[in-house]
């Protein structure tokens, strides 16, 4: 433990200073953030570290969701762990497996004699981090869903109404074809392809993506996502992509350079994209609900969550849990949460951050900011939009990624495609279930 007396380098001795410092407890924490989000994380650190003077957090970036799981899995088994890890809603699984690897959040603030309520978070963010028994086991904290951004001044250029109805995709369709006539290169792109073409396109339209209640009602889940609504929906984008109205950038969210950039007329992408698009967009730009198909029961239903939670890691002193605790306090806090709502577009995670950012006048001043608010939080959600929750599930995603870049380029029909995805990605559970049992 770093934090120790001066006085202790001197005992035995009958003139001590009367000057006694102590030096303050490192909280180590490592996120995936880059950019502009990872400048806002560092102005939170900075006011987190001047307001109190017992802990110091120090954070660091350590690449993608990706490459932080991974760096934060190596370092616990090599002893050199953080005290808080970020991992993206992918890797709950695998972190609730990784036994002795961490220390619940619950536990953390209750050994800490913090103050902790875990139904002041919103309840489609609360059920996601939280066991059967509705303890919370890591700290909600950058969660987002998937929304439409819409590039006003490159539709207006291509003679289409600004505020053209693009509620469905069945209305988006003809409004394709006529960027495309118009001479787009980029009528439509994706930001996390699986994420927001199956995994949310499922939820929305209240069909399973897995058994087992999506794989939270036990490790014996199978992968289902091959059923007609979702071959339909890639086997439409499939043909857009062939038609030169859909444009695929990557498996990450490498299409928001592009969108960004003013060269993609609608992009389907995380309510985060926000804190980029208002800083580097040079056009008008609105948001709008992800679009859904018509005539499906029950749809629009409501989105999943993206985004990541925040894991204590074991292995750590006293100390480090209370700076810990005070720092995820911290960021729960309702002045936190209702700016860092407002810079980046995340949900804010509390009830109390978002009826804060409500009264404040924010959503009127900036219409659709409210949007994802609103479409995760309208409809009661089922077993099939609670979320998902798979063992290796970063491993399946890009299986995922490869089947579906096979239909993008005509290699395959998205029927085949998906059959082959769901085979293998069963494949990865059973080998999850069989070492998690």
């Amino acid at each position: 433990m770093n934090k120790f007396a001066i006085g202790a380098l001197i005992a035995g001795t009958t003139a001590l200073s009367p000057l006694v410092a102590s030096a303050q407890t490192e909280v180590q924490f490592w996120h995936a953030f880059s950019g502009r989000l990872a400048e806002l994380v560092d102005a939170q650190v900075a006011d987190f570290n001047a307001g109190q003077a017992d802990y110091k957090v120090v954070a660091t970036s350590k690449g993608n969701y990706s490459e932080a799981l991974n760096a934060g899995i190596a370092a616990f088994r090599a002893g050199e762990q953080p005290d808080i890890l970020m991992v993206f809603e992918v890797g709950t699984a695998t972190m609730m497996g990784a036994k002795g690897a961490v220390k619940p959040v619950f536990q953390v603030m209750a050994d800490a004699g913090a103050t902790f309520d875990p139904n002041a978070y919103i309840g489609a963010v609360k059920g996601y981090y939280t066991d059967t028994d509705g303890q919370m086991l890591s700290l909600p904290f950058n969660s987002s869903t998937p929304v439409l951004w819409v590039n006003r001044d490159a539709l207006t250029a291509a003679g289409i109404d600004p505020d053209v109805d693009l509620s469905t995709w069945d209305k988006i369709g003809p409004v394709l074809d006529t960027l495309k006539a118009a001479g787009s290169t980029c009528p439509l792109t994706t930001a996390w392809q699986s994420w927001i073409q199956l995994e949310n396109l499922s939820a929305y339209h209240n069909t399973p993506f897995a058994t087992q209640d999506n794989g939270f009602a036990g490790l014996d889940t199978e992968l289902v996502f091959n059923s007609p609504l979702q071959v339909k929906h890639i086997q439409a984008l499939g043909d857009w992509a062939k038609d030169g109205k859909f444009f695929y950038a990557g498996r990450r969210n490498e299409g928001g350079a592009n969108f960004r950039a003013g060269d993609c007329a609608l992009f389907t992408e995380s309510s985060a994209g926000y804190a980029g698009i208002k800083a580097e967009a040079k056009f008008a730009f609105d948001v709008r609900p992800l679009p859904y198909w018509e005539g499906v029961a029950d749809a629009p239903l409501n989105t999943i969550i993206g985004g990541a939670s925040l894991w204590v890691m074991a292995g750590k002193e006293d100390a480090n849990y209370k700076g810990a605790a005070e720092f995820l306090n911290y960021l729960s806090s309702t002045p936190v949460q209702e700016q860092w709502h407002k810079d980046t577009g995340y949900l804010p995670i509390t009830i109390a951050a978002g009826d804060a950012t409500r009264a404040s006048g924010f959503y009127e001043e900036n219409p659709g900011t409210d949007v994802a608010v609103i479409q995760m939080t309208k409809n009661q959600p089922t077993a099939n939009s609670k979320g998902i929750r798979l063992g290796n599930f970063d491993q399946i995603r890009t299986i995922i990624d490869e089947e579906l870049e096979a239909v993008w380029v005509g290699d395959k029909d998205a029927q085949t495609a998906l059959d082959s995805a769901v085979s293998r990605g069963n494949e990865l559970l059973r080998r999850f279930e069989a070492t998690s049992r």
